[in-house]
C-alpha cells in the first residue's frame, strides 16, 4: 500500500448506502481490511437499518438517523472493545443495510394441481396463483436467520422459499375449508387473510412479515371447465327447440355465406338443409314422429294409438241359505233382497260364501246387512 493510499484510509468515513436496485435487501459496506475508525459517520436513511458486526458478534442495530461510531453512542462496542480508556485507533468491523421497505408484486403459484374434495364436483383438482408484499421486521433476526455473511443479499434468493411456504399452507387451508370450488371467487379475500395468518409466523422466525396477500384467480382442470361450459351453455339456452331452430339458421347463414359452397347452390342447399333440420327438431318437440328431411312420417309408417283393454268385471259373490236345519242356494245379492223383501229371510237368517269362515247371521253380514235397513215407502193412499 501506497502512502497517499495509507493517508486517505486514516481520514474520517462517512459510511452510507443508496440503492437503486430495487431487488437488494441486504449489503456490506466494503472498505479496505474492514477497517473502521473511531468516530466515523454513519447515514441511515429512511426505509433503511444498519447492522453492526464486530468480530463475528452482532453488536447493535441502528435505525433511520445519522450516528457517529464512538464510545458514547456505541454502549455494545465499548463493552466490547473496553472504548472507556479512549482508544482512538480503526477497529475491523462490518455494517450490513437492510431495506426495510416492502418489496411488492412478488408472484405466487400452484406449481402441480391440489387435491381437495369439493361438495358438488366430489374430488377435483384445483390450481391458483397471485402476488403478496414482503418487508424486513427484525434486521438482526434476518441477518442471522438467512444472510449471514453474504456481502449482497437480493429478493430473488428467498423468494423461491417463500413460495414454497405459501402453497404448503395454501394447499391446507383450501382443502380444509369446505368452500365449493364454485364459490371461492367470491371468497378469495378472505381465504388471503387465512392464508396470510398461516405463513406469518414462519416469516416471523426469518425476522420478515407478508404486509399484503393476494389470491388473483383460482381455476379447475380444462376437462372440469368444459364440461363446467357445456352445462352453462344447456342453462342459456333454454327451450331445446328454439335453440336448436337458432342454431340451424345460424348454420344456413355460414353455408350461404361460404364461397366454396358454389354460390347460389351452396346456399339453397344451406337454406334446405336449415329448414329441414329445425323442421325436424320442432316435430321432436312436439312428439310428431318425422320422416327424411324433416316430412312428416307418413300415415302407414306412424304406430296406431293403443287403446287399453277394460278391466274384468268384478266377481259378485253367491250365497247358501240355511232355514230350519235346510240349505238352499246358491242367491245373488239381488235376489236376496227381494227373499228379505217377502220375508222369505229374516235377519237372523244363517248365510255362507266362499272365502266366509263359517255360517253367519246375515245382519253380521256387512255386505247383508243393508238389505233390511231399507224399508219400502208407505202404500199409497195413506
Amino acid at each position: 500500500m501506497g502512502i497517499f493510499d495509507f493517508l486517505s484510509g486514516e481520514f474520517i468515513d462517512v459510511i452510507h448506502w443508496v440503492d437503486d436496485t430495487r431487488d437488494t435487501m441486504v449489503w456490506r459496506f466494503q472498505r479496505e481490511g474492514h477497517e473502521i475508525k473511531y468516530g466515523a459517520k454513519l447515514t441511515v436513511r429512511e426505509g433503511q437499518s444498519a447492522v453492526f458486526v464486530h468480530e463475528g458478534q452482532l453488536a447493535d442495530v441502528f435505525t433511520p438517523g445519522l450516528y457517529m461510531l464512538e464510545t458514547n453512542n456505541m454502549p455494545i462496542m465499548t463493552t466490547l472493545q473496553h472504548w472507556d480508556h479512549g482508544f482512538k485507533s480503526p477497529f475491523k468491523s462490518e455494517i450490513y443495510f437492510v431495506n426495510t421497505t416492502r418489496f411488492n408484486n412478488l408472484k405466487w403459484g400452484t406449481k402441480n394441481p391440489i387435491m381437495l374434495r369439493d361438495p358438488e364436483f366430489g374430488p377435483t383438482r384445483i390450481r391458483a396463483f397471485g402476488t403478496y408484499t414482503v418487508r424486513v421486521k427484525d434486521p438482526a433476526k434476518f441477518l442471522i436467520e438467512i444472510v449471514g455473511t453474504d456481502g449482497e443479499f437480493t429478493m430473488d434468493e428467498i423468494s423461491y422459499q417463500i413460495r414454497n411456504i405459501i402453497v404448503q399452507e395454501f394447499s391446507r387451508v383450501i382443502a380444509g375449508s369446505g368452500i365449493p370450488v364454485l364459490d371461492m371467487a367470491a371468497n378469495t379475500a378472505d381465504l388471503g387473510k387465512l392464508i396470510a395468518a398461516e405463513v406469518s409466523p414462519v416469516l416471523d422466525s426469518y425476522g420478515l412479515e407478508m404486509p399484503e396477500f393476494y389470491i388473483e384467480n383460482i381455476s379447475l382442470p380444462p376437462a372440469v371447465e368444459a364440461a363446467l361450459d357445456k352445462r352453462t351453455s344447456m342453462g342459456l339456452a333454454g327451450d331445446l327447440g328454439k335453440f336448436t331452430q337458432y342454431s340451424a339458421a345460424e348454420a344456413m347463414t355460414a353455408a350461404a355465406t361460404n364461397p366454396s359452397g358454389g354460390g347460389g347452390m351452396g346456399a339453397g342447399l344451406g337454406m334446405g338443409m336449415g329448414m329441414a333440420m329445425a323442421q325436424q327438431m320442432g316435430n321432436m318437440a312436439a312428439g310428431q314422429p318425422s320422416g327424411p328431411w324433416g316430412a312428416p312420417a307418413p300415415a302407414a309408417t306412424q304406430p296406431a294409438a293403443s287403446v287399453a283393454p277394460p278391466p274384468p268385471p268384478p266377481v259378485e259373490h253367491v250365497w247358501h241359505i240355511a232355514v230350519e236345519g235346510q240349505t238352499s242356494g246358491p242367491f245373488s245379492k239381488a235376489k236376496l233382497g227381494r227373499m228379505a223383501t217377502a220375508g222369505e229371510i229374516t235377519r237372523e237368517t244363517y248365510v255362507w260364501t266362499a272365502g266366509q269362515d263359517g255360517w253367519k247371521r246375515a245382519e253380521d253380514v256387512q255386505e247383508l246387512a243393508q238389505l233390511f235397513t231399507i224399508l219400502p215407502p208407505p202404500p199409497p193412499g195413506i
